[in-house]
């Protein structure tokens, strides 16, 4: 059987299993929201923890109230005031720590904290004192749970390795009510960690997407703490995984529970078909999703087919049309210049080095190339057709997660729905140092956050287009997951019409060779980045 009639099989097989699934109404040509599974969250036994905590240290105990009234329903906060006034007091601290509707576990002597402010000690005392020298970075906690980022400045934190890391290391908590159910062949493994399995007696430890990670369950919420690593011996400026293990373990063992409130119990949300506009686009065209350029995948493995809409975003560039297609491959797919900006074509399992769980050889790009298409001839003045200027807004109200010089920025959002974030690579990094694109911002859909630029850890690292990308949350932490069909329902809303898939027959290159102007082929053969 052929190549492309094998392809056909396939998608002709995944669209009978999701029609016949049936419960939700999907069928196979359509896009459909994620499936999302709501945890159940043991506040009763948050307070005995929380007790047990704070015990050693009779002052601080005497600060918070334990009994409650047991006539409330369990999410109102008189059935909780303990933590109502935890919350009121850690607050000064880490801001909203009360939103967060699970547990919030940080690396926070509380107990320490709280006897030292009675007696007018911790006045004055920065809070990484508290922290095992560990330094807030961002705390954000909302409806669906919190995420933090801390860092260890190199030469802190007595007992770990001697070696001077170049810069700090930076190590995440996560913890979330929401968990995205993803077909995931390599999810829930790892190995036991002997030094923490009294502390934390189901945690497992594996390296996957780029990141040392732990994960465990506590209190019915499942939490990730990892550190970005390499799987491979130090190098001068990067961390290996193995050294960032004392880091993590250090870290893990100072968690105590630090806010958090209950909330109304939630239902797990059904997947569902994605709306789109009804009225078709007069040229708007996509290829399959999963149907990347032959051979540009690993090992010559093919797409990640991904019909899943992960959410309902603004589309993260301001001026149409676009080409979303390969920047690292670009003169191997000559059949997407013949029509200008389309038809797009889905590129997140082209071969690159980063770990990819949902990609079938393991690795691939992450995200997608969006390229902004120059103005029609003669336009090349105004300055709305600058490709140098061409604006990046964010596709959601949320909250930036990005340090000082780092080319990459991403924004989290955390709703009674969602706990999911997009990542956005490329830009100018001093000019987002300089705009205040920094931790911890708050950034409403369809603010501008930057241009398209062509940073690859240099000016000039690669051509000139957005890398965009999408990770949610599962029990293994934050993975990333296809975005290609999140962006074609986002601009189908953007340009108020519903775009067409073309089909998957071969075009010889002749044909398209024959097709395009002398000019369009050297420019192309010129063009091309590396991400």
């Amino acid at each position: 059987m052929g190549k492309t009639a094998d392809r056909f099989v396939r998608r002709l097989l995944a669209a009978s299993l999701l029609c016949l699934s049936g419960a939700s109404g999907i069928c196979a040509d359509e896009f459909h929201t994620p499936s999302i599974s709501a945890m159940r969250v043991e506040w009763r036994a948050v307070l005995d923890q929380l007790r047990a905590e704070i015990g050693t240290a009779p002052s601080a105990a005497s600060t918070l109230t334990f009994a409650s009234q047991r006539r409330v329903p369990a999410y109102d906060p008189r059935a909780t005031p303990a933590l109502v006034q935890l919350n009121a007091l850690t607050g000064t601290v880490f801001n909203g720590i009360g939103r967060s509707s699970i547990p919030v576990l940080l690396p926070f002597d509380v107990a320490g904290w709280l006897e030292d402010r009675q007696n007018g000690a911790a006045d004055g005392a920065p809070p990484w004192s508290y922290q095992r020298s560990f330094r807030t970075d961002l705390f954000h906690a909302g409806a669906s749970g919190y995420d933090a980022v801390f860092s260890l400045e190199p030469g802190d934190g007595a007992g770990l390795p001697p070696r001077a890391f170049a810069r700090p290391v930076e190590v995440q908590i996560s913890g979330s009510l929401l968990v995205y159910d993803l077909a995931d062949p390599t999810g829930g493994k790892g190995e036991p960690v002997k030094s923490l399995a009294a502390q934390f007696p189901d945690m497992r430890r594996f390296i996957r997407e780029g990141y040392v990670r732990y994960a465990f369950t506590r209190f019915g919420v499942p939490y990730v703490v990892s550190i970005q690593c390499l799987d491979s011996a130090p190098r001068a400026r990067r961390l290996a995984c193995r050294e960032a293990y004392p880091i993590a373990e250090r870290f893990l063992k100072a968690l105590r529970v630090a806010g958090g409130q209950p909330s109304r119990p939630r239902t797990d949300i059904a997947s569902v078909i994605a709306e789109r506009p009804a009225t078709p686009s007069p040229d708007f065209t996509y290829r399959a999703s999963g149907d990347i350029i032959a051979r540009t995948g690993l090992r010559n493995r093919g797409g990640h087919a991904d019909l899943t809409a992960y959410s309902q975003i603004r589309f993260p560039l301001v001026r149409t049309p676009v080409a979303v297609r390969s920047q690292q491959f670009a003169r191997r797919d000559r059949t997407s210049l013949v029509a200008g900006a389309y038809p797009w074509r889905d590129n997140f399992c082209e071969a690159r080095s980063f770990n990819v769980g949902q990609c079938a050889s393991g690795f691939g790009h992450q995200g997608q190339d969006i390229r902004p298409v120059a103005c029609a001839a003669g336009s090349d003045t105004d300055e709305a057709c600058d490709l140098r200027r061409q604006p990046v807004v964010a596709v959601r109200d949320g909250v930036v997660i990005r340090s000082l010089r780092q080319q990459a920025a991403t924004l989290q959002i955390n709703t009674r729905t969602e706990h999911i974030r997009f990542r956005y690579m490329h830009m100018n990094p001093s000019a987002m140092d300089a705009d205040g694109v920094l931790n911890g911002r708050r950034v409403s859909e369809g603010e501008p956050i930057g241009v398209v630029s062509n940073y690859l850890d240099r000016p000039g690292g690669t051509s000139r287009h957005l890398h965009f990308d999408i990770q949610v949350f599962t029990r293994d932490g934050w993975l990333w997951v296809n975005p290609y069909t999140t962006l074609i329902a986002a601009y189908e809303r953007l340009i108020r019409g519903r775009g067409r898939e073309l089909g998957t027959e071969p075009v010889t290159a002749s044909a398209v060779a024959h097709a395009l102007p002398e000019d369009v082929l050297r420019r192309d053969a010129r063009e091309g980045g590396e991400n």
